[in-house]
């Protein structure tokens, strides 16, 4: 008897069984760890949600979050408020004096030190008045001029016009102020 005894190798994709056999082993073993990992920590995710909703702290729980819904309405109706009120006291400020300008001269030729004044008090639209004290040996006399948007219908004295022009450019000044020091303070000298 003559016996011919032939291995076959079985080959799927142009590799052996064997291979593909152990392949998926480590694949089925990773699978495995994966799952067991998940499930632990469903576990844990399934412990905790248990005791959170448990009992009476379930039930705290649910009266914490009403309570807390009810401290947001009173905020939102709070702010509500606020901003209506903001609102009317910006309206109100525009028409309060924001704007003032001090000028100090000599009203007449034999007087020195610059007892005399004019003071413009203007509010944000440029309406309101210039009181001018001119101060003389026999007293100190006041005048008032209503200013209305930046214009008076009483003629000016050239001390008035320059009162008036300081107040309606104060904002101006002070802006000019604010960007000017901005750009020539080095800040990176006081960080040594």
């Amino acid at each position: 008897m003559n016996s011919d005894n032939k291995i076959v190798e079985i080959t799927v994709l142009g590799m052996k069984i064997e291979t593909i056999t152990t392949i998926l082993a480590i694949l089925v073993i990773l699978l495995i760890i994966m799952m067991i990992f998940t499930i632990h920590k469903m576990n844990i995710i399934t412990r905790k949600y248990k005791a959170l909703m448990s009992g009476k702290k379930g039930a705290d729980l649910e009266k914490i979050i009403r309570y807390r819904f009810k401290e947001m309405d009173k905020v939102k109706a709070n702010a509500k408020r606020v901003t209506k009120e903001h609102k009317e006291i910006k309206a109100h400020l525009s028409s309060c004096v924001s704007k003032t300008a001090l000028v100090k001269y000599d009203a007449f030729e034999q007087m020195s030190g610059k007892l005399s004044f004019v003071i413009a008090l203007l509010n944000d639209q440029h309406t309101g008045i210039i009181l001018n004290a001119m101060h003389s040996r026999e007293g100190c006399f006041t005048y008032a001029k209503e200013i209305i948007k930046g214009e008076s219908y009483i003629p000016l004295s050239e001390e008035e016009m320059d009162a008036l022009e300081k107040a309606m450019t104060v904002e101006e000044e002070i802006n000019g102020l604010n960007t000017d020091t901005e750009d020539d303070i080095n800040f990176d000298v006081y960080d040594e």
